[in-house]
């Protein structure tokens, strides 16, 4: 099982479709050896060290990084995710970034945003029309192996949110204390 890793005042929350069968029994987001997720992450900018799937609790502390899914049933593609269980996620995804106000939204994969936001066309990146009023969106390429996009591409794109990321550090953000 996946608990998600949240808190009020985070920088970025990564959000994607469901936990895989890898993540589930380790309880690490990311953990399939396949999936990019760390290693772009890395390559990016976005963590000056690659990390290890069992980091991913620290993130929260070490980067004001968060982690949630929209669908919390693990399966081991997205299709198998069920019409009814996208939009009730859809919901409670709603009611998770209401709650803890993270400054950007990072959708891990087009699908996920096109799920949440009820858009059938997205484009990667910042998105100019948000759901939430005064929380950023971002649309990241999916990182599971099943991805055939190039680890290049995938990084150029990771990095307009890195860039983004260092604006608000420049800019004095700091990680939510934990109590």
């Amino acid at each position: 099982m996946i608990n998600d890793l949240l808190h009020r005042g985070l920088v970025v929350v990564f959000i994607g479709f469901n936990p895989s069968p890898t993540s589930s029994a380790t309880g690490f987001p990311y953990a399939h050896r396949s999936n990019r997720f760390y290693r772009l992450l890395h390559s990016s900018g976005l963590t000056p060290i690659l990390h290890p799937p069992s980091d991913n609790p620290h993130m929260l502390a070490w980067y004001g990084y968060g982690f949630t899914n929209i669908v919390a049933r693990t399966t081991k593609r997205a299709d198998e995710i069920r019409p009814e269980e996208w939009r009730a996620g859809r919901l409670i995804l709603k009611d998770k970034l209401s709650l803890y106000k993270p400054i950007i939204a990072c959708f891990v994969g087009k699908g996920v945003y096109q799920k949440y936001a009820e858009r059938s066309k997205v484009d990667f990146g910042f998105q100019e029309c948000t759901v939430l009023p005064d929380m950023m969106e971002f649309v990241a390429p999916g990182t599971s192996g099943l991805v055939r996009m190039d680890f290049a591409v995938q990084t150029s794109i990771y990095e307009e949110l890195a860039k983004k990321v260092e604006e608000l550090r420049k800019k004095g953000y700091r990680p939510p204390r934990q109590n």
